[in-house]
């Protein structure tokens, strides 16, 4: 149970979230036409005589759609159902051409499913299971521009019949550290699927947030949904704007309004849209030019091959087989350009197992997304492969290299796109265990700090670490450390 709680005038009280999230289906036509779904098109120019609703259309079921929301209803282990129907819910609205939007609400494509999320990624007992209670497959609608004229708005119809999932969890969610969660890792398994890119920004992954409060214990309140939410970060400031205004709502004497809200993210505040329409108010009714779509049992198999390694499978074996602390599994399967761009890594080290898989997790979280943040890019974009990365960290294995060596090397990496063993080489960077040269630096260093080697043989312990710097200093840095150490034990005796 979520221990989260908002302080009222009048005590505590507790927020309860369900999330619908509509993710754009990763297809190269639309749901019902073949007018192509690329992002970016100038206005109108991705319309057919479909997606325009002209007199004696009619619409086609795209098969990869489907394909894609029973992919991804399996990786959310739900309920995947053989016989759906497509319906129709009437509205009027400018940027929807037909007067009405193809939708699933008597038999969706996917029902019941659930989400483990991790609230802390250091800590396994934090895993919360999330419901879902149903995916469905829908058109989106076209897109309204009011910054356009001075007096008129404009419509675009490129979005126009583009397929959407609709992925409607339980309202099991309690704080707005929860929803973010379940965003984030619903939004990794998007991306894993390859059924959605999960691209907030571009609008191609948005949530309606449904947001009610009560005091602990009692039934669930009246809701209300914030529409078309496009951020993880927006997703909690609504809820936690949201739940702060229902509560000063319910604490003066009023009720809460079921209804539609915006969320305005200059100001952080929801405003009201309109009242909330029920499913009566849309009319809905089977969509008569569309027949039911029945799955084969053949189609389903070949749709559960399709699956690959899903982002808690791959954390799991990170942990068992690659010795993996539960944090650096966490991180590099949350995003599946970071797992795939270490598994590369790993393949070209030639190595397995927990001898490598350390080292190599280490390397990637700290130095690379590191240098990756310092340069504003992501993995996709490393001036690094994962072929040189390889290449770095079995230099370090094999000795020529030190970890300070090593980290000296990564920068011209970045600098240059070198590969490692040729910088190395043309810099003469490699590390020395020549111990001839290594005793001269020791004896060099003893006999200018007479004092030093005195104390620490009169028992200040602590002054070893002073040899060892000096020492690596004199030979700049590339005395193999293991090899300065036992020297230095030996000559200061």
């Amino acid at each position: 149970m979520s221990d989260y709680r908002i302080h009222g005038a009048t005590g505590e009280w507790e927020v309860v979230i369900g999330l619908e999230v509509h993710a754009q289906v990763v297809s190269n036509a639309k749901l019902f036409s073949g007018a192509s779904t690329e992002f970016g098109a100038e206005p109108n120019q991705q319309v057919s005589l479909v997606d325009a609703a002209m007199p004696g259309m009619l619409p086609v079921l795209n098969e990869e759609c489907v394909r894609q929301a029973v992919r991804t209803g399996m990786a959310l282990n739900a309920q995947i159902n053989a016989w759906s129907r497509f319906d129709r819910k009437n509205y009027f609205y400018p940027d929807l051409p037909q007067g009405y939007q193809i939708s699933q609400l008597y038999h969706p494509i996917v029902g019941e499913g659930v989400i483990e999320v991790l609230l802390d990624d250091k800590d396994e007992s934090t895993a919360k299971q999330i419901g879902i209670e149903r995916i469905h497959l829908e058109q989106d609608a076209g897109k309204m521009l009011h910054d356009q004229h001075p007096s008129y708005s404009y419509v675009d119809l490129n979005r126009s019949g583009v397929a959407l999932m609709e992925i409607v969890s339980k309202p099991d969610m309690r704080s707005p550290e929860e929803a973010g969660a379940y965003v984030r890792k619903l939004r990794s398994i998007l991306r894993y699927v390859g059924s959605c890119d999960g691209n907030m920004e571009q609008g191609s992954m948005r949530a309606d947030v449904n947001v009610s409060v009560r005091k602990p214990g009692q039934p669930f309140g009246t809701r209300t949904e914030t529409k078309n939410v496009n951020s993880v970060r927006f997703i909690m400031a609504a809820i936690e704007y949201e739940a702060r205004r229902q509560i000063e709502v319910l604490e003066e004497g009023g009720t809460i309004v079921q209804e539609t809200r915006l969320f305005d993210p200059d100001k952080g505040e929801t405003r009201s849209l309109r009242s909330k329409e029920e499913a009566h108010d849309y009319r809905y009714f089977p969509d008569p030019d569309l027949l039911p779509v029945e799955l084969s049992d053949a189609f389903l198999s070949e749709c559960r091959e399709s699956l690959p390694e899903l982002p808690d499978a791959k954390r799991h074996r990170y942990e068992q087989e690659l010795g993996l602390s539960a944090y650096n599994a966490a991180v590099l399967t949350a995003d599946v350009t970071t797992a795939r761009w270490f598994e590369e890594l790993l393949a070209a080290t030639g190595k397995a197992g927990p001898e490598i898989g350390k080292a190599a997790s280490n390397w990637v979280i700290s130095d690379l997304f590191g240098a990756l943040n310092r340069l504003g890019r992501d993995i996709t974009d490393s001036p690094v492969s994962p072929k040189q990365g390889a290449e770095l960290l079995s230099l370090v294995a094999d000795g020529t290299l030190s970890g300070t060596l090593a980290k000296q090397v990564f920068e011209i990496m970045l600098e240059t796109g070198q590969d490692p063993g040729v910088i190395v080489e043309e810099r003469g960077l490699k590390q020395t265990s020549d111990t001839g040269a290594i005793e001269k630096v020791i004896a060099e260093i003893m006999a200018a700090n007479a004092d030093k080697v005195a104390e620490y043989r009169g028992g200040k312990d602590k002054l070893f670490g002073f040899f060892v710097g000096q020492t690596m200093k004199a030979m700049a840095g590339k005395a193999n450390p293991q090899v300065v150490n036992e020297l230095l034990r030996k000559a200061l005796g």
